[in-house]
């Protein structure tokens, strides 16, 4: 029986430290990106040919795939959950994370330097900054904006905060 905070009791997902939106590797849209952007620079490049050298047509194209590479080698190494997790054989709890591209590493909860929550300006949404001792900084997708007590009382040797987006929509005043 799950409880709440009110009746005392605990609740299922008290380990869950930090839970992304979107978990998916998030491959239609960004071959959807791709084919687009090759389809429009192979139709300018053809307006193009008629009157001169149509070659900046494969260097931006080539420009292009080479960031959308990138960028998907950086996303797949993205936090979608954290999670406190018991030691084994009774030993110490460990900080379990969970990546976009599937890999899971435990970390001691001590060697956790520093937690930044940033929170979204515009939509009810925060991003996690992780900084592990060994100066590992570690980014999370988008999620839920987490208690920072909980995040205190795991990581007790960490540097915890929270502060709003420096982008975004500025709010309309009333």
């Amino acid at each position: 029986m799950t409880g709440t905070a009110h009746d005392g009791g605990m609740a299922a997902d008290e380990d869950l430290l930090w839970d992304a939106d979107d978990k998916t590797m998030q491959m239609v849209p960004r071959l959807r990106r791709v084919g687009v952007t090759a389809g429009c620079l192979g139709f300018l490049g053809l307006l193009q040919r008629t009157d001169s050298n149509a070659a900046w047509v494969l260097y931006v194209g080539a420009l292009h795939l080479l960031g959308e590479i990138a960028y998907w080698a950086w996303d797949r190494r993205r936090l979608i959950e954290a999670r406190i997790v018991p030691g084994e054989a009774d030993g110490p709890a460990r900080l379990r994370l969970r990546r976009v591209g599937g890999q899971i590493t435990e970390h001691d909860p001590y060697h956790v330097a520093r937690v930044l929550i940033i929170h979204d300006n515009v939509h009810d949404l925060a991003r996690l900054r992780l900084i592990l001792h060994s100066r590992q900084l570690l980014f999370g997708r988008a999620g839920r904006p987490p208690a920072l007590t909980t995040w205190r009382r795991t990581c007790p040797k960490a540097e915890v905060g929270d502060r709003a987006a420096h982008w975004g929509m500025p709010g309309i005043p009333d």
